[in-house]
């Protein structure tokens, strides 16, 4: 099975990522739908922790054009609280289950840094795509984990810890220091065999306002590592915070900056809303097949 969006082609090197014995094809970008099973994230916490509503949410997405759906079991956002891995499993293993049963054709993401959990969810339902935000920092066994599942890997950068990565973050030169960053784990990485890579540049994890929007202005600067390139800007509080409004009414901004960060080269946005993103990747298309 070839898991494909129906747009014009324009191949690059890393087109696809292998996803046991399929596909996902990334000759032109791909919307990623998040899927929070939290009580505390900072925009959807709480709002998905029974399966009915979470399916709900899930159909909506696939009607809508997502490629992939991204499932996370503990909130990321700066200053969350810890949770076990036994909390994290007994809120993750029943959704990706739930998931992979009524949308089995769908690609699933699991949003998190252990190895673990990783390991016990492709244990139950096959291969995922791991999106580790703390690119292995968090997990000292999470690359050589990578190497023996054999499953893409999103490796994420990330300054400071998730508890302190927003007190007082600094950069000489950002894209240097992050591009330095993905090029000494890509190597451990590829050293150890894990075939499928996927970079994410990491907005908003150790990054203030300044940063992102730096990072965003430079985003095509990665293209160098001719890999996959994931952009999570979804509603975040460096959209919000520049418009002066709050998360709920941030979509607008976001849908702007997801389409600045395709036009500088993003594989895959992974967004809370699928519909907007997707028609963004359309009129990205659109441009770029007008290019002759």
């Amino acid at each position: 099975m070839l898991i494909t969006q129906s747009a014009g082609k324009f191949l690059k090197r890393n087109s696809t990522i292998q996803l046991g014995n399929n596909q996902v094809d990334l000759s032109i970008p791909v919307v990623m739908g998040i899927v929070n099973i939290t009580p505390d994230s900072f925009y959807d916490g709480g709002k998905m922790e029974d399966e009915v509503t979470m399916l709900k949410a899930v159909e909506e997405m696939v009607e809508n054009g997502v490629s992939i759906i991204d499932v996370g079991a503990v909130s990321t956002r700066p200053g969350a609280e810890a949770v076990s891995t036994k909390v994290e499993l007994g809120r993750l293993l029943p959704a990706v289950q739930a998931i992979h049963k009524n949308f089995p054709e769908i690609p699933i993401s699991i949003d998190t840094f252990r190895s673990w959990v990783a390991v016990r969810v492709v244990d139950e339902i096959g291969p995922v795509i791991v999106n580790d935000v703390s690119g292995g920092i968090l997990d000292s066994k999470m690359f050589e984990t990578m190497a023996q599942l054999q499953v893409p890997y999103v490796l994420s950068h990330i300054q400071g810890t998730l508890k302190n990565m927003q007190d007082s973050p600094e950069y000489t030169d950002i894209i240097k220091e992050i591009s330095t960053y993905f090029a000494e784990k890509v190597k451990k990485l590829n050293k150890l065999g894990v075939k499928d890579v996927i970079i994410d540049p990491g907005f908003g994890f150790g990054k203030n306002l300044d940063h992102n929007y730096e990072l965003l202005n430079r985003l095509d600067a990665f293209k160098v590592f001719q890999l996959p390139v994931m952009v999570g800007l979804s509603r975040k509080s460096m959209i919000w915070k520049a418009l002066d409004v709050t998360p709920e009414t941030a979509l607008n901004g976001t849908s702007v900056a997801n389409t600045l960060a395709l036009l500088g080269g993003a594989d895959i946005l992974r967004v809370h809303d699928v519909k907007e993103a997707v028609e963004a990747v359309k009129i990205f298309c659109e441009i770029k097949a007008s290019i002759h």
